[in-house]
Order: structure tokens, then sequence, then C-alpha cells
């Protein structure tokens, strides 16, 4: 069971923006999507939520993705895109709410899963509030918990962290490992190093659109991987007795 990519392939405008693409994303783990710009992080996970034509194969726990109904697709998948945009003057709430437009479910239902994700995201407090008074880094949190209403069996996160402060960082880490832990897959596009192999089980990486490692972190994010997708240099770190990478150079 999980959500797998097969030798899939996209072009676009005669650009190939993923060449022969194999990776999982499985349930119960993190797995966090790395490269450089333009490597084909995001175009990896619009594939994986079927939001682009590829060719290859996707599969749900075994279903391929294209023969599924739109509302299969909905509750299976949950994507939050980089630059996901507000276009509606809605409470908080009643944005969040949205998240759960794929279930046919009781009010009472909706309504608890809608709170569940509020609660988890730190986001109650202004769940009244209209959502365009929000900072961006409260409105990206407000996102994710509509994505999180859902109760997706597999999360697609396209840089979640990317508008929070250090200690929100710290937070949805947590709330992302904390979800994968209760049985989902989660998928995180990440450039910060340091928070994908904090974050991570595992890890993909990409470079011109094609995957140079995949599998656990620990074997994917090495010195030599980063040198040659990232021309860095790294110096180790310790964290809990566990060895990190660190950029100290080019």
């Amino acid at each position: 069971m999980a959500l797998s990519l097969d030798d899939v392939t996209v072009r676009v405008g005669g650009a190939t923006l993923l060449d022969r693409v194999t990776a999982t994303v499985a349930p119960g783990r993190v797995t966090a999507i790395l490269g450089p710009n333009g490597a084909g992080k995001s175009t990896l996970l619009r594939a994986a939520a079927a939001l682009i034509r590829a060719d290859g194969r996707v599969c749900v726990d075994g279903e391929d993705i294209i023969r599924m109904s739109s509302r299969s697709r909905a509750r299976a998948i949950g994507y939050l895109p980089q630059d996901a945009a507000v276009h509606w003057n809605l409470r908080v709430h009643e944005v969040v709410a949205l998240g759960r437009l794929p279930h046919a479910a009781l009010p009472m239902e909706d309504r608890a899963a809608t709170d569940r994700a509020l609660a988890v995201t730190a986001t109650s407090a202004f769940a009244d509030r209209p959502i365009v008074t929000l900072s961006g880094g409260e409105r990206a949190r407000v996102l994710l918990a509509r994505v999180l209403a859902g109760e997706p069996r597999y999360l697609l996160a396209d840089e979640p962290l990317a508008a929070l402060d250090p200690a929100h960082q710290i937070d949805l880490v947590a709330r992302l490992r904390a979800y994968a832990a209760g049985g989902a897959g989660v998928a995180v596009v990440v450039h910060d190093l340091l928070q994908a192999q904090v974050a991570a089980d595992d890890a993909v990486l990409l470079d011109g659109g094609r995957v140079v490692a995949a599998g656990p972190s620990g074997d994917v994010l090495t010195p030599d991987n980063l040198a040659r997708v990232f021309g860095i240099r790294v110096a180790a770190v310790e964290n809990q007795g566990r060895k990190l990478w660190v950029p100290v150079g080019r």
C-alpha cells in the first residue's frame, strides 16, 4: 500500500520536466522531496495528485489514479500548492470546512474534522476572523488546515515551511510527523536541508527532472549526493545522537 509513481514522465511545451521518475510515498512515513531550482519537485507532486498530464503510472494503494473518480482522488490525496492563493472573503473556519467537500458526511462529522484541523495547526484562536485579515504565515497554516480537514490518506505539501517563522516551522514539522504517525503518507517539498533531515523518514533527491537517489533519508542525504546535486560542502552536527549534515560552503 503506497502512493507510487512508476516511470513517470512529464513534458510541457517541448520541455521534459520529469524524466522516467519512480518514487514512493509510504503510509506512516514522511518523504522529503529535494533538489535545486527547476529540478521537478513541484511537478512531481502535481503528477502524484493527477493535476498535470503525465506518461507512466501513478497508483494509490494499487489503484491507477486516472481510473479513480475525482471525488475518490480528493478523499485519498490532499494537495497543498506552493503559492496557494485565497480568493474568498470567508471566515477561517469556513475556509477550513471547504476541505470536507469530497466527503458525504454528516454535518457533525464535518464540524469535528474541521475543529481538529484548526486545533492541530494552532489556528482555532482566529477561526471567526476573515482570512484576508491574517498574516502570510497564519494564512499558510489555515490552508494546511483546510487540507487536513479532508483527512486524506496521502498529504502532498509544496514548501509548506516557506512562509513560517522558525517556531512555527518546528511546530509544523511536528504536526506533519504526527499526521504520518496516524497512518497517512506525507510528502513535503523542502529547501532547508536541516529541516528535511529532521522531518523526513525517506527522501527523493531530484536533479534535472531525474531521480538521483531515493530511499531512507540517511541513505539519500549523504555528503556525496549533496555535493553532486547542490554543489555544496557539508559538516556534521549531532542532534539527539543522530548525525545531521549542515551546509558550510561550496
